[in-house]
């Protein structure tokens, strides 16, 4: 049995055990999206926004999880020994890439100037760091497509954590595309171009993601 919307399009009943068909009549259909419905989500899922589409990311393990607050606290605590006025963010908290694009980046660094409004995403960041979630679409969305969005973003600096590969592959915005600045691997240390004197051990990035022992 279905029902029909005012659009006519036919939905299933709901029924014990299955998904709550009706509620997703209470939302925009895909495409149909804008900005303020995206940024009123109350969700702890992670959803980005491309032109009136939700895109929704894969839910992050462990060892996501730990290689993230890794970086997060090594870019925080070379923030703070420069003194410098930029900050450090963890997803989830969306970036405004342009209007009507809005990313989740695993961590971002970002400058005040980028900061208008403390309550809305900032314009872009000054370097975002992505690791990479098992499967063909993950791979293909940080490693090409946002690759392409960060760029056309001007956003300076993109590092892709790649668990696959295991290399830690620092971008460098060169006009408007990336140039590999450096693909490193466990032994090397991974160094930033933006951020003068900052490096990480990426054997040490790896091992955080690793299950504790006793």
């Amino acid at each position: 049995m279905s029902t029909a919307t005012p659009n006519q399009i036919e939905v299933p009943v709901s029924r014990r055990g299955t998904p709550t068909w009706e509620m997703a009549l209470q939302y925009p259909n895909q495409g149909d999206w804008c900005e303020h419905e995206y940024l009123m989500l109350d969700t702890e899922r992670l959803i980005e926004f491309t032109d009136g589409v939700l895109e929704f990311l894969p839910v992050p393990n462990f060892s996501h999880q730990d290689m993230m607050l890794f970086l997060y606290e090594t870019l925080k605590a070379h923030l703070k020994s420069t003194r410098s006025d930029n900050r450090v963010y963890v997803a989830p908290c969306p970036i405004r890439l342009r209007d009507g694009q809005f990313r989740e980046p695993d961590v971002f660094v970002v400058s005040p100037n980028r900061m208008t409004d403390r309550k809305t995403p900032s314009d872009a960041a000054d370097l975002v760091v992505e690791i990479v979630s098992e499967g063909k679409e993950a791979r293909e969305r940080d490693l090409v497509i946002k690759r392409k969005d960060y760029a056309e973003a001007g956003i300076p600096e993109y590092w892709i954590v790649d668990l696959e590969t295991t290399t830690v592959s620092v971008l460098t915005l060169d006009g408007k595309e990336y140039r590999t600045h450096g693909e490193f691997h466990p032994g090397d240390t991974a160094d930033s171009v933006l951020l003068d004197g900052f490096a990480v051990d990426v054997q040490a990035v790896f091992d955080a993601g690793k299950s504790p022992t006793k």
